[in-house]
């Protein structure tokens, strides 16, 4: 090779873009994975649809020596309605399946429109629910899905696993709650209350790309006033949040002019942005705001039965 090329930046920089060298199981059930997993030590990784994880392993920001792949589980890949109209949902399940799932836009429409807006068909054909929670990016929409819906998340570990509430589970950028030896394999979403209008409104700079800001909202509205809501955020700190200020603010009252004014603010003193290459701490607080107030307009229509 001419000694150019052997110097050129370029070049340096392309051996970095795969992954160092590991070894690769194909677990046939949980226990399987799950064993392999703790065997060891902190030093393996899952994957599944490997949206977010082989990224991560080609820019070396992960170098696990053992990759346990979970795609050809089964018992990991189901979407069933529970009693009451809640919803189970198998770790592998794709996003494209909630997307598009009759029974997903019968019972929670909110989660089939989120996941119109996660990246591009081939990621959604690819990523898992499981995966997405598990990577905690805050700024992916189906941590903040998860928020909303108040999801229990339920694990395997060699200790027998344990539920866990989707308010409790996020950390941090990239963390979670999860110990080195525990996978998810299943999401339960408790079910709506009647009369529950929904809406969920992001911006990106493209289609396609990652939020700058994202707002999901909920409203169980009963004799003209709201008799519960949730009102959650993403893009806008280092894990999805909920608006528990806004909430309370709304509660028992009916939406008008004055009230959406109110409700912006808190949840605009609710957020916690940081400044990136893609936008300002201000702007996004600024954008959360103008979502909310979206969101909430279209979550009360549907609620009265109106359109947004």
């Amino acid at each position: 090779m001419p000694s150019w090329k052997k110097d050129c930046p370029c070049s340096r920089a392309n051996e970095f873009m795969k992954p160092a060298q590991f070894e690769y199981l194909r677990a046939a059930s949980i226990a399987e994975a799950v064993a392999a997993l703790s065997a060891q030590a902190g030093e393996g990784k899952i994957i599944a649809g490997g949206q977010s994880l082989v990224p991560m392993l080609n820019f070396r920001l992960l170098k696990p020596l053992l990759l346990i792949d979970i795609m050809g589980i089964a018992e990991l890949k189901f979407l069933e309605e529970t009693p009451g109209g809640g919803l189970r949902i198998g770790a592998l399940t794709k996003h494209h399946t909630l997307e598009t799932s009759p029974l997903v836009k019968r019972l929670f429409p909110v989660l089939s429109e989120a996941m119109s807006h996660v990246a591009h068909l081939a990621i959604r054909n690819r990523g898992t629910i499981g995966g997405s929670l598990s990577h905690a990016d805050p700024a992916a929409e189906l941590p903040l899905m998860a928020v909303l819906l108040d999801a229990r998340i339920r694990t395997a570990s060699p200790e027998g696993g344990r539920t866990i509430a989707a308010a409790d589970l996020f950390v941090a950028a990239l963390t979670t709650r999860l110990l080195e030896s525990e996978i998810i394999v299943e999401v339960e979403l408790p079910a709506l209350a009647p009369a529950t209008g929904w809406a969920f409104e992001e911006v990106s700079r493209r289609a396609g790309d990652f939020a700058l800001a994202a707002v999901g909202v909920l409203l169980a509205v009963e004799k003209g006033k709201v008799s519960s809501a949730s009102i959650a955020m993403m893009g806008v700190a280092e894990t999805p949040l909920r608006a528990a200020r806004a909430e309370a603010l709304i509660k028992g009252r009916a939406i008008d002019a004055s009230l959406l004014d109110e409700l912006v603010t808190a949840v605009r003193d609710a957020c916690e942005p940081n400044t990136d290459l893609h936008a300002s701490a201000d702007y996004r607080r600024h954008l959360v705001g103008v979502l909310a107030r979206r969101a909430v307009i279209a979550a009360w229509k549907r609620a009265l039965g109106e359109q947004p």
